[in-house]
């Protein structure tokens, strides 16, 4: 793979970066940049300026909205708009249930859907994970009851990200109890208005209400709202897991958070000279600096696989494991960096328009719940032991 960019592509950055510095309001590059707690009104001001210039779904085909951009386009979108610190895109309708619907939905739900999740009228969560069916998703118990033109659905979801906001959420469903676990599953689109539905927040550790719980009781769903067939959804998610693993790998995240702990390592002081220069610590950043570079080759392989019309296979769980043990080095290391300022919790810090008086950088109060919170990346989307059992069966045969 030639890893070089042409002249035209030099020229899509420069369009890329004048569109941030323009369009990207600087109130909400200063949070992201700062670390703080982004509102349900930013995620949505930002999708919709995105939406508005056309390169919101910038992986989805012309036909139903995107902008037809190549690999490499939409490679230098993502890292230029990572450098820029700019929000990221709500990824559960634009780049999970949309990629579902193109390839597997009924012409009128994507005619239904697809729109709507361009222009904002839903915000869409995921309801995959329950509490005894995580990393082992095949084993979910929520089930879905066909009784005339509607399901009737119950049972629990869990860990669902930004529920608290949704609109619709997407489900797997148990349609068939007797036959093998992944062959009696479908999935199922749920209005979150249904009666019967319970959203439940959970708080994490660092004191944010970002996942909840939520329960279903005798809800009526639509048959219209079944992509594809009965009992094939296993194949729909596994499907949408390979996009989901892909987008966990944040690479242009882990760029931007990288250039910013170099920062870091240059400000803060140990024995008199820059951090940077500390032999131990330089090694460490050294590592983190070599598997990005080497991620970034890999992460161009695995688009340029789909921009050639298959899915993200197993090389998206590679890209989840390194992706994610990378972000998780990146904020180690820059609580290692803030020492005793990363120490005190001050949760209205966490919060945007805070102007309470900071301990050491103003930045520091970030670095020990991103830490925190960001333990749980090798956890979500399928946990890191699991990719690495799809690693070995998909590419080494064992």
């Amino acid at each position: 793979m030639d890893l070089s960019f042409t002249p035209e592509e030099e020229s899509f950055r420069d369009e890329v970066r004048s569109f941030f510095r323009d369009k990207l309001p600087a109130r909400l590059s200063t949070l992201v940049r700062e670390g703080k707690r982004l509102r349900k009104a930013d995620m949505e001001e930002w999708h919709a300026i995105l939406n508005e210039r056309g390169w919101l779904a910038n992986h989805w085909p012309e036909q139903w909205g995107g902008p037809g951009w190549s690999v490499i386009q939409r490679f230098i979108f993502d890292n230029e708009s990572a450098l820029a610190h700019a929000p990221r895109v709500v990824p559960f309708g634009v780049n999970m249930l949309g990629p579902v619907l193109i390839k597997y939905g009924s012409e009128e739900q994507k005619k239904q859907w697809l729109p709507r999740i361009l222009d904002g009228s839903d915000w869409w969560c995921q309801g995959y994970s329950e509490p005894g069916a995580g990393s082992d998703l095949a084993g979910l118990k929520t089930t879905a009851v066909r009784n005339g033109d509607v399901y009737v659905v119950n049972g629990q979801k869990t860990w669902t990200t930004l529920g608290q906001h949704a609109d619709m959420i997407f489900c797997l469903v148990r349609t068939d109890a007797t036959t093998k676990k992944q062959e009696g599953i479908s999935f199922l689109l749920i209005d979150m208005k249904s009666p019967g539905i319970e959203v439940r927040p959970i708080t994490l550790i660092d004191g944010e209400q970002e996942v909840n719980e939520v329960f279903f009781t005798d809800v009526e769903v639509p048959v219209a709202n079944l992509v594809g067939e009965e009992n094939q959804g296993w194949t729909y998610a596994k499907y949408l897991l390979t996009y989901e693993r892909t987008n966990i790998a944040g690479v242009g995240f882990s760029i931007a958070s990288f250039e910013r702990l170099k920062e870091v390592a240059q400000m803060q002081k140990k024995g008199g000279r820059a951090l940077a220069d500390d032999p131990l610590f330089a090694a460490r950043m050294a590592r983190v600096e070599i598997d990005l570079a080497n991620m970034q080759t890999t992460n161009l392989r695995v688009l340029a696989a789909v921009a050639g019309g298959g899915a993200p296979g197993a090389e998206s769980s590679m890209l989840k494991i390194k992706g994610t043990e990378i972000r998780q080095e990146i904020t180690a290391l820059t609580r290692r960096a803030y020492g005793s300022y990363a120490a005190p919790y001050i949760p209205e810090a966490l919060e945007a328009g805070w102007n309470g008086e900071d301990v050491g950088p103003e930045d520091a109060a970030m670095a020990a719940p991103s830490y925190f919170n960001n333990r749980k990346l090798s956890i979500f989307g399928g946990s890191n032991e699991i990719q690495k059992n799809i690693i070995s069966k998909a590419i080494l045969g064992l």
